[in-house]
């Protein structure tokens, strides 16, 4: 379903609970108000949400805290409410509920940019306010067109500041993450090897 589609399909403005009761298999996210059309992931999109929930996961869950995907809703404004690609709470922070729209900010929250110029400035853009406001410490931008891994960290004054900007090789010293080292080499290889085979695949006639 289009933009348009989904703006008309919805006569009045939804409250923040009304989104959240809407039906699991119902895209959209809200803003202002209306629900209005989210990226379509790719598969390159969703192997990066898999290796980095796995990495993130293999840290942080042995120590208390909690990693989880795409597809939870989040009150980011009164009248806001975005799905995150991943989000991790570190120890000792305030959890979300189990259920419904969460309204605890998660210490980080990851977007991976899409190729669409519309996707890339929804997450370059408009999510480093929508998630300043909300309160999320780190805000990681991955784009796999790029190869590289951004992220922002949010000051006293309310603002994100870029802490770290980085194409490649093994992060031992991530923001906010102490004892979290990250592969980036190996999060590209991945995609590496599935354009690779793909094109492969294209050739043979597949």
């Amino acid at each position: 379903m289009g933009q348009a589609l989904l703006e008309t399909a919805v006569a009045d403005k939804l409250s923040l609970d009304e989104w959240g009761a809407l039906p699991e298999d119902e895209p959209g996210e809200l803003v202002d108000g209306l629900l209005v059309e989210e990226e379509v992931p790719s598969y390159v999109h969703e192997l990066l949400v898999a290796l980095l929930v796995r990495a993130l996961g293999n840290w942080i869950i042995p120590l208390g805290g909690l990693v989880a995907g795409s597809d939870a809703k989040f009150a980011v404004k009164d009248d806001r409410g975005r799905k995150p690609d991943l989000t991790v709470y570190l120890p000792g922070s305030r959890f979300p509920s189990p259920q419904g729209v969460v309204t605890a900010p998660p210490d980080i929250a990851v977007e991976i940019v899409s190729p669409t110029p519309r996707d890339g400035r929804r997450d370059r853009v408009d999510k480093v306010d929508d998630y300043a406001s909300f309160g999320v410490r780190y805000y990681w931008i991955v784009d796999p067109q790029l190869r590289s891994l951004e992220i922002l960290e949010l000051g006293s004054d309310g603002r994100y500041a870029h802490a770290l900007g980085v194409s490649g090789g093994v992060l031992e010293k991530v923001p906010g993450c102490d004892g979290l080292t990250l592969d980036l080499d190996d999060l590209w290889a991945a995609i590496d090897r599935l354009e690779t085979q793909s094109q492969a695949n294209g050739d043979a006639g597949d």
